[in-house]
């Protein structure tokens, strides 16, 4: 039995919510409330709160910044945990040795330019690195699961490292962004991801490399066995600090003349069937526009069903589903979901 007062024994810095809207938590702005919210930064405490709803046999479901999430009406019976106890970059460490390698914190991230043979050995002994074929790169960057696409993309460009530019617009965490392999604009997670540190479903502390994380279209190992990201490795090459922050602005002006940022919503809400385009299939099938309520498919972009006031869990669904039948009425597709329901 879950009692939330024993979380202060166990995690210096959570913060508890009961019933807590999850609207308030996802960009969809959809959601009733989970019987506990709550909010932590730092992995060990986040690893003491896991382990201690698995010992106790509690529902649980871990979230990052709820960016690709769709939530009941009726909330979540059970308890949320989510990764983003700051909103903020602890630190940005650069550094050319090994003293700062450990991540203590969901929001950090350590920047070796050059990598020291020290550094490279340590990342070898614990597991991240299955060789040390990257030093062609040079650069490693180490950060933790809660930290924001978005915040690690202009960390890693400012140090004018390239690679990642692709990540700059993405809205979610590096925890989730990892365990689905996310992706934009010819770029995916797993073209520069080295190793990961998990947390298993049965409470384990495990380091994978790159060559055991099964990673493919939207997905990987530690999605298909209920992983969850504590921190991660990448390595990059060197690059012109200003082409790289130059290519971040183009392909978030892009994205803001392509796809409807001013709603809310989960983002992409269907995965791209092989050989076709989610967004063009579905309108194709005549549905650009469709709405029921205040969720309907957007107008700027018929890949993402919007939230443009105050849509409903059932809304969204009726929006999905109606669309799911469409497709395969008109092409014979089925539509798989890339956003998760909760």
């Amino acid at each position: 039995m879950f009692q939330a007062d024993i979380l202060k024994e166990i995690a210096r810095n959570c913060n508890v919510k009961k019933d807590e809207p999850m609207s308030l938590h996802t960009t969809f702005r959809i959601g009733g409330p989970a019987d506990y919210y709550i909010e932590t930064c730092y992995i060990e405490d986040f690893i003491n709160i896991v382990r201690y709803l698995q010992k106790e046999n509690c529902r649980y479901f871990i979230m990052g910044n709820g960016s690709n999430l769709l939530v009941h009406d009726e909330g979540y019976r059970g308890i949320v945990v989510s990764t983003r106890g700051f909103k903020d970059i602890n630190t940005v460490n650069e550094s050319t040795d090994n003293k700062s390698c450990v991540i203590q914190r969901l929001d950090e991230v350590n920047i070796y330019h050059a990598g020291s043979s020290d550094v490279v050995q340590f990342f070898m002994d614990s597991g991240y690195l299955s060789d040390a074929s990257f030093l062609k790169h040079g650069n490693l960057v180490h950060a933790g699961g809660g930290i924001l696409l978005s915040s690690l993309a202009n960390a890693i460009g400012e140090n004018g490292m390239a690679g990642f530019e692709f990540a700059g617009g993405i809205p979610g965490t590096l925890g989730g962004a990892v365990a689905m392999n996310a992706g934009a604009y010819g770029g995916e997670i797993c073209d520069v991801l080295e190793g990961v540190r998990v947390i298993t479903s049965d409470g384990s502390i495990k380091v994978l490399n790159k060559n055991m994380l099964g990673m493919g279209y939207r997905t990987s190992i530690i999605q298909k066995e209920n992983m969850v990201v504590l921190d991660a490795l990448f390595a990059f090459e060197n690059g012109s600090r200003e082409q790289v922050l130059g290519r971040m602005k183009e392909l978030n002006r892009k994205r803001r003349e392509k796809q409807p940022l001013e709603h809310g919503s989960a983002g992409s809400t269907f995965k791209r069937p092989e050989g076709h385009f989610a967004g063009q299939l579905i309108q194709e099938a005549g549905l650009k526009g469709y709405r029921c309520g205040d969720i309907m498919v957007s107008g700027k972009h018929s890949g993402f069903v919007v939230n443009v006031g105050n849509g409903t869990f059932k809304q969204a669904m009726d929006v999905i589903n109606h669309v799911k039948e469409e497709v395969m009425k008109h092409s014979g597709i089925e539509m798989e979901l890339e956003i998760k329901i909760l």
